[in-house]
């Protein structure tokens, strides 16, 4: 393995750890779910564009999960069906509701934990995937 793109990697996997701890933490705290919501978002995103770099390609500037996560299962047909119903559920959550006009969005503790606990799951398998 290229030691240039594992640390590469592992650079975006260790920004992903801080969004899905703080996810985590916020959520533990009884936090605003729709700043969870964002973090797990963003700890998916950053797990699957190092994924990416780690398997020698560019990840596109993009924050839709969905694209980048049919990338990687191009390269990992098993990432696909477990979780492209999380990655465009959390593509929303950055895109759709993180902006004025309205009010915050909210979401039930119970949605925001399933999806915490697959962003969990999400993470734990690219990282055995990736082998790092």
């Amino acid at each position: 393995m290229d030691e240039e793109l594992k640390q590469a990697a592992l650079e975006w996997f260790q920004r992903g750890d801080r969004d899905l701890e703080t996810a985590q933490l916020l959520y533990e705290e009884q936090g605003y779910t729709d700043i969870i919501a964002y973090h797990i978002q963003q700890a998916i995103e950053k797990y699957l564009k190092g994924y990416l770099i780690l398997k020698g390609q560019r990840p596109p500037r993009v924050h839709e999960l969905d694209s980048l996560l049919n990338l990687a299962s191009k390269i990992e047909p098993d990432l696909y069906a477990p979780y492209i119903d999380l990655c465009e559920k959390a593509t929303r959550y950055y895109i759709e509701e993180r902006y004025p006009p309205g009010p915050p969005a909210e979401y039930s503790r119970e949605e925001i934990k399933a999806d915490l606990d697959m962003a969990w799951q999400l993470v734990k398998m690219i990282r055995e995937k990736a082998k790092v």
